[in-house]
């Protein structure tokens, strides 16, 4: 049954090859396009996961990478739109930068940026508007001007025109 043991013999070493290490050429490294929040300290992240009906509203900034149905309202923050966001949504922010895809209209009190990846079908209001190479874009987009306390009238450059000059007209050169 049971067989008597032999006495172990010392094994022999073993001759093992050890890899030597080869030069691996890089992995090209290309920069992702991802907005920076150095001056903002509170910013709000909803990840590619979470879907959101209804009305979405804060007080901070908003970095939204997951999908929302309904209405946005960020009237003194920025609201980032990631490139997995799928918005179906009316959005008023301070500033908006779209990666994604954002099916309706847009008001930014500030700035409205559509990078290359922006998909926006839905109309623009908006001070300062970027639209980069690529970005698909279908609507209408409206200029708003500064307020008028910040920009000079008509009227208040006709006043400060001297006489005989008029908006629109040159300058008369005086003949000696």
């Amino acid at each position: 049954m049971w067989k008597p043991r032999k006495e172990e013999e010392p094994q022999k070493p073993v001759a093992t090859s050890v890899p030597v290490p080869t030069a691996v050429p890089p992995k090209e490294v290309r920069p992702v396009d991802v907005p920076k929040y150095e001056t903002r300290s509170e910013v709000a992240h909803i990840g590619k996961s979470v879907v959101i009906k209804g009305e979405l509203s804060g007080s901070e900034d908003l970095y939204l990478d997951g999908e929302v149905e309904g209405t946005i309202e960020l009237h003194q923050n920025a609201l980032t739109i990631g490139p997995n966001g799928r918005i179906r949504a009316h959005v008023h922010a301070k500033e908006v930068i779209i990666h994604g895809k954002v099916d309706g209209n847009i008001r930014g009190n500030d700035r409205v940026e559509l990078k290359r990846s922006a998909v926006l079908v839905g109309d623009i209001v908006t001070k300062r508007v970027s639209i980069e190479d690529g970005a698909y874009f279908k609507g209408a987009i409206d200029i708003q001007r500064e307020a008028k306390s910040e920009q000079k009238t008509d009227s208040s450059y006709a006043a400060a025109a001297p006489s005989g000059v008029g908006i629109g007209a040159p300058a008369l050169a005086e003949k000696k």
